[in-house]
């Protein structure tokens, strides 16, 4: 007998994993399949940004985030005692002064507790996801491969070698070689990788030699530290002849020689990856029945660690609306904002790196652009101005006219009975946060009530705002400074017709 799911998620990794767990607190029926059998151990994304803090906040998560952060400050500081921030960052290798970052710009304001969550690593958040999908109850199957499928219109068939399984939707989170991408004909233009790098944890003799931080020398770049035995270099001079070979010892060694002149010899290898600068998007993230998030959607370098951040804010994104549109109720059109809303993100993500290959390759012209960039982010408004690019606290989507705060994610206001308007958020529905104690707001919502959490309560300061919709993803889609006008169309636009 052929096995039955709603959705089918490829990939479990933290964007499969991430948008397993929004499916499943919906209700949704949710398989996950992974071919590797364990978590990846090889050097990923060592920090997340603000967006992606905050989705594990609303979801009652902040209590691991901040235990890992802190683990991690410690490992890094050697226990000893020191500012939080000692490193907000950098862009193109060029490290940005702490010191010189406002984080009292209005940019910054009402982002609440998980301030203090950034220092978290992907196999961190991997753990702590699948922690939580087990407790979700999402059936997670390691050890299988999808080998194929087939998109009938009213479902998708699902090939794990010899097994067949039917599911109402397919979701590939299955990373940059994705196999869900290729076999569904997705277009996916870009532009072609012009580096080799390599990031690794290592054992090796010489290193004495090296210098800490980003080094930029003639042949290339290379990074010495955090943590012990950890490195990474970029050579500029093409692609790798075979991007799927094993990572050696020796290949990391003569890298490592080639770009910092030191006659380090590498004698083990505990984890290693090599990367290009490869960037490239689908045009859209959905054909038919099969959608894509995360590297299956986009590529690009690591430098910055987008992309863990980026597909994290895909799966909550298409999370809620995938849930809306199996549960039946979604408003035709619903699923295309998917694309509408993170396209664009990924777009900028694509182009903020290849901005950084640009400055990074050793050419003159790149070493010219580097210096004029290297004074830039030594004052306090360039600092600032990259600061609030890169910890994402400027993404916001056009969801058209209104008030200021529509498109942008939900400030985390602080309430007169000492909660916060993220903590109202663990059950994955929207919430309406009504200020001014309304019972004309309360009798519009009142019909969406199996979809709209209603929140009434002042602020715990004044503030002209009234009242707040706040979607599962934690962006506003409606807000009031006084009165209730377009409140019910922003409810019948997002969380369809009721009656």
């Amino acid at each position: 007998m052929t096995e039955t799911f709603d959705v089918v998620v490829a990939g479990a990794g933290p964007v499969g994993l991430m948008t397993a767990c929004e499916l499943r607190l919906a209700g949704v029926h949710v398989l996950v399949v992974e071919r590797l059998p364990d978590i990846d151990p090889t050097v990923k994304a060592g920090a997340i940004n603000v967006p992606t803090a905050e989705a594990f906040y609303r979801r009652g998560l902040l209590p691991q985030l901040l235990d890992d952060h802190a683990a991690k400050v410690a490992a890094f500081t050697g226990g000893q005692p020191g500012p939080q921030r000692f490193f907000v960052g950098h862009f193109a290798g060029i490290t940005l002064d702490s010191s010189l970052v406002d984080f009292d710009d209005p940019a910054f304001g009402e982002t609440g507790p998980v301030s203090e969550a950034w220092f978290v690593g992907q196999q961190e958040i991997e753990r702590i996801l699948g922690a939580r999908a087990a407790e979700l109850g999402v059936e997670i199957r390691r050890g299988v491969e999808l080998t194929g499928f087939t998109d009938d219109s009213d479902c998708v068939t699902i090939w794990l070698g010899d097994t067949a399984i039917r599911a109402g939707w397919l979701v590939g989170c299955d990373g940059g070689h994705s196999l869900v991408r290729k076999l569904a004909g997705f277009d996916f233009p870009g532009l072609d990788p012009l580096i080799t790098g390599h990031q690794a944890v290592v054992e090796m003799t010489g290193a004495e030699g090296l210098r800490p931080g980003w080094n930029f020398t003639a042949t290339g770049i290379y990074v010495h530290n955090p943590g012990p035995g950890r490195i990474l270099t970029v050579q500029v001079d093409g692609p790798p002849a075979d991007r799927t070979a094993p990572v050696t010892a020796a290949e990391l060694q003569a890298a490592l020689r080639a770009v910092s002149g030191v006659p380090v010899e590498i004698t083990g290898v505990r984890s290693a990856t090599r990367f290009t600068d490869n960037t490239r998007q689908v045009t859209e993230y959905r054909r038919g029945r099969v959608l894509l998030a995360g590297d299956a959607a986009h590529v690009h370098s690591p430098f910055g660690g987008q992309g863990l951040n980026l597909g994290v804010g895909d799966a909550v994104n298409l999370g809620w609306k995938l849930a809306a549109v199996v549960a039946g109720w979604a408003r035709p059109g619903l699923l295309d904002t998917y694309t509408a809303e993170r396209h664009p993100v990924g777009e900028w993500v694509l182009e903020w790196t290849r901005a950084q290959i640009a400055v990074m390759r050793g050419d003159a012209r790149s070493r010219a652009m580097r210096d004029v960039l290297v004074d830039l982010l030594a004052t306090r408004d360039g600092a600032t101005r990259i600061y609030q690019k890169i910890s994402g606290v400027l993404h916001r989507y056009d969801l058209g006219g209104g008030h200021d705060l529509v498109g942008a994610q939900a400030p985390d206001i602080e309430l007169s009975d000492g909660t916060r308007l993220g903590e109202h958020c663990a059950d994955g529905r929207a919430v309406l946060l009504d200020l001014a104690d309304s019972p004309a707001l309360r009798a519009i919502a009142a019909p969406w009530s199996s979809r709209v959490r209603v929140v009434t309560a002042k602020p715990a300061q004044p503030r002209e705002l009234s009242a707040l919709l706040v979607r599962p993803d934690g962006f506003v889609a409606w807000a009031s400074d006084g009165g209730i006008d377009g409140l019910e169309a922003a409810l019948i636009r997002w969380f369809g017709q009721v009656g």
